[in-house]
């Protein structure tokens, strides 16, 4: 098994984020608190209590290198904290919207951070050494529906978002003044702020989960209709791939490698799809169990899956082989998982830990080096 520590801390986790050093972690437990707490002799121990928020907290993000944390809620406000001795000390981000906040991500630089909203909007905010303050830009009149996810790309410019109008979409984020002309590269190079990229019209059904690859030249999202999208060469021409699997749909995901991405949601246990040496992207297996995907039968029709247990007949159609019972749903997890965290060392692309928090109040903490049928994709 591939998870090699489990932690019990609440009822229920929205959302969840690790220190620097990986020695604390953060995590709203469904309330408008964010909790701290830090391993001692093999022991968590709660260390501090975020008290700020009016509702509850939907997004966390803890930069690995200015060491603030940033935290969105349901209030319509952002915070940044910053450690001040032994206190964390909140300073207020002006949002401007009039629907909550969903999700927050600091860019690769630390220099700004993106927040999507119910307002069909998404905040670019960044830090005015003048005024002593964080404001915001928006990208306006873009979305048709709430923003569910934010990603930046490594370049520090583009930012890939997704939307429960079942679109992904790549703006520019170029703020003069706050980021430099020679960070400008590819399809970015001559685009002002709030340009619109690139609009992917893939999913019929909500989409969420968006990040790119360590390299930024692969894009991966999700649909609410168990399916999970890759897109490469961002810009005038992609190529995309979606593949779809007949279990309950993804919430999130994560590159380990450039070949090798985790998808966690509403089956409880991580989901790995891993591209093959033509770039051809599939399903591979469930992390916690030994049990591989099977071809054609299994994966090729959910549709006339659903209809053979809505009238208790079997599944027919793709091919003649049994159907095998229904994968028993949890294994670690025991409710469906929201949140995906990288556990990066420094220097390292490749992914080898990553934790997973869920509406059980778990944060388990996986590890693939010793998984050798994985090892390939790493």
């Amino acid at each position: 098994m591939a998870a090699i520590s489990v932690h019990q801390f609440a009822q229920c986790i929205t959302c969840h984020a690790w220190s620097p050093d990986h020695s604390m972690v953060a995590f709203c437990p469904n309330s408008n608190e964010v909790h701290i707490y830090r391993l001692s002799q093999d022991k968590w121990e709660k260390v501090h209590v975020l008290q700020k928020h009016d509702q509850i907290v939907s997004g966390i993000d803890w930069s690995a290198r200015s060491n603030r944390i940033v935290t969105a809620s349901h209030d319509r406000n952002s915070y940044v904290w910053n450690l001040e001795g032994s206190e964390w000390v909140p300073t207020l981000v002006i949002l401007r919207l009039n629907r909550a906040a969903l999700c927050v991500q600091w860019s690769p630089k630390e220099n700004k951070f993106a927040v999507g909203s119910g307002a069909k909007t998404v905040c670019i905010c960044y830090y005015e050494q003048e005024n002593n303050w964080w404001v915001s830009k928006l990208i306006r009149k873009r979305h048709d529906s709430s923003v569910t996810g934010v990603a930046w790309h490594p370049n520090n410019i583009l930012l890939a978002t997704t939307s429960t109008d079942g679109k992904c979409r790549v703006f520019s984020t170029f703020i003069k003044g706050v980021d430099t002309k020679d960070s400008r590269t590819g399809t970015s190079s001559d685009s002002k702020f709030g340009e619109q990229i690139l609009q992917l019209d893939l999913s019929f059904s909500w989409a969420f989960g968006v990040k790119w690859s360590p390299s930024g030249n692969t894009l991966a999202y999700v649909g609410h209709n168990s399916m999970i999208y890759f897109v490469d060469d961002v810009g005038p021409s992609p190529l995309a791939q979606n593949v779809a699997f007949r279990d309950l749909p993804l919430r999130d995901v994560l590159f380990v490698s450039e070949r090798m991405v985790v998808g966690v949601g509403f089956d409880c246990s991580p989901m790995v799809f891993a591209a093959d040496e033509r770039g051809i992207w599939s399903f591979v297996r469930f992390l916690g169990e030994r049990k591989m995907a099977s071809s054609g039968s299994k994966y090729g029709s959910q549709f006339s899956e659903a209809f053979g247990k809505l009238y208790g007949q079997s599944k027919h159609g793709v091919s003649n082989d049994a159907v095998e019972p229904s994968r028993s749903r949890g294994g670690v997890h025991e409710n469906c998982i929201n949140c995906i965290v990288p556990l990066r060392q420094p220097g390292i692309s490749t992914v080898m830990r990553f934790s997973t928090s869920g509406l059980d109040g778990k944060v388990v903490v996986w590890d693939l080096e010793n998984q050798a049928d994985l090892s390939d994709y790493l």
